[in-house]
């Protein structure tokens, strides 16, 4: 009991450690997700070229975040052995090359193949950040510091479609892509530099069976209905928010707007309001509590959907601002309590968060395109608020009104 692991309780706000892991964090966003969705900038483009529709063109983000999903329990386990930062830079490691070299592939179906291996990749950032956090920065700090990351992960997004998009539309979605793999690589080297040796972590076997198993750690945390509300925030937020940005530059390049992709591409600036409300949250989770401040979030991304159907680009513009806003809002709350209130198998707690995460992303962010296909922008958002409408009804019932300590303390 007097071993200096038990004793450790995080780094404080302000120290020099609490400084580097929100940096390393913030760049392992970017890392993360500059690669991720670079794509999704450069779908109305990538679609005229290889002469597929929307939801085929879409694909392309799907099986990336399908890879994603698929990966994050298996990363779990290596970082339950290696450490979460070991894990963590291998897995950033990986998805660097793979993003270097998916862009000479020579086919759509062969690109498609290696961004599932790479989404396969990036998935050990998302499933053992948390995880990290909880370990080593003090619980008093842990919504703030989940807001942090999760704003690196809204500028990640943000830098790779708004640089992809413009150069896509000059120089081909290739060039656009193979870019922001460049940029992704430094912000990887820049995290593997920065972030701190772990002084919270105590290595544990990897077991499928058994009481300290795999399979006994996800069914502890599954038959939790408070946590499985929290994975279904994320499966229905994420995946009515990736809907939006699949396909609003297919909208807006249609009549009666016919905006250039190029142009459509700084509508992703939105993502800075993300950036914005991401760590604001954290900070009103800890004053007012995460169950208000997740419901509200939400309901903001509900008000924003509705303001993109208005025919009016400046409406739309608003409507996305609100959008981007409440969902970075929602996911920064509901991503950051799933490992305080997990009672055992943290990391795995966590994993499963992101599973349904971007299970949602892949899924529901293909799904839509069939509807947007058949009924237009109006039906996509139809099916949208349904998915966010029906967060927010679990959210009111199955989360709870207290405040719940995170574990072990």
């Amino acid at each position: 009991m007097g071993s200096s692991r038990r004793v450790w309780e995080g780094y404080d706000k302000g120290s020099p450690g609490y400084k580097r892991i929100l940096v390393a964090l913030l760049c392992a966003g970017v890392a993360t997700f500059a690669q991720l969705y670079s794509v999704q900038g450069v779908l109305p483009i990538m679609a005229q070229d290889l002469d597929i529709d929307a939801a085929q063109a879409a694909l392309a983000v799907s099986t990336a975040t399908l890879g994603l999903a698929v990966g994050v329990i298996p990363w779990s386990l290596v970082s339950d052995r290696w450490g979460r930062r070991r894990a963590m830079v291998a897995a950033v490691s990986c998805a660097t090359v793979l993003g270097v070299l998916i862009n000479v592939m020579p086919t759509f179906e062969s690109f498609v193949g290696l961004r599932f291996l790479e989404g396969v990749a990036l998935g050990g950032i998302p499933a053992v950040a948390m995880a990290y956090l909880a370990e080593e920065v003090n619980p008093r700090y842990g919504a703030v510091a989940a807001g942090t990351y999760i704003s690196g992960t809204s500028l990640g997004g943000l830098s790779g479609r708004i640089v992809a998009a413009p150069l896509a539309d000059f120089f081909g979605w290739r060039v656009g892509t193979s870019v922001v793999a460049l940029i992704a690589a430094a912000a990887a080297v820049t995290f593997i530099l920065l972030i701190p040796r772990q002084r919270g972590f105590t290595p544990q076997p990897v077991r499928l069976t058994g009481e300290q198993g795999l399979i006994a750690h996800l069914w502890v945390n599954l038959k939790d209905a408070r946590l499985v509300t929290l994975y279904l925030q994320g499966f229905l937020l994420m995946g009515g928010f990736v809907a939006v940005y699949n396909y609003i530059g297919f909208h807006l390049g249609e009549e009666p707007f016919s905006v250039p992709q190029s142009v459509v591409s700084l509508l992703f600036l939105a993502y800075l309001s993300g950036t914005w409300s991401s760590a604001r949250a954290g900070s009103l989770a800890d004053r007012f509590g995460r169950r208000p401040v997740l419901i509200v979030a939400a309901l903001i991304m509900l008000g924003g959907l509705l303001l993109t159907v208005v025919p009016w680009l400046p409406v739309i513009v608003v409507g996305l601002l609100v959008f981007t806003a409440g969902f970075f809002a929602a996911h920064s709350v509901a991503n950051g309590w799933v490992p305080a209130m997990a009672t055992e198998g943290r990391a795995q707690a966590s994993s499963l968060y992101t599973l349904f995460y971007y299970g949602g992303s892949s899924v529901l962010g293909y799904a839509a395109g069939i509807a947007f296909t058949s009924a237009g922008w109006g039906g996509a958002a139809l099916c949208i608020g349904a998915l966010i409408v029906i967060a927010i009804v679990l959210a009111a019932i199955f989360l709870p009104r207290r405040p719940v300590a995170p574990s072990g303390n």
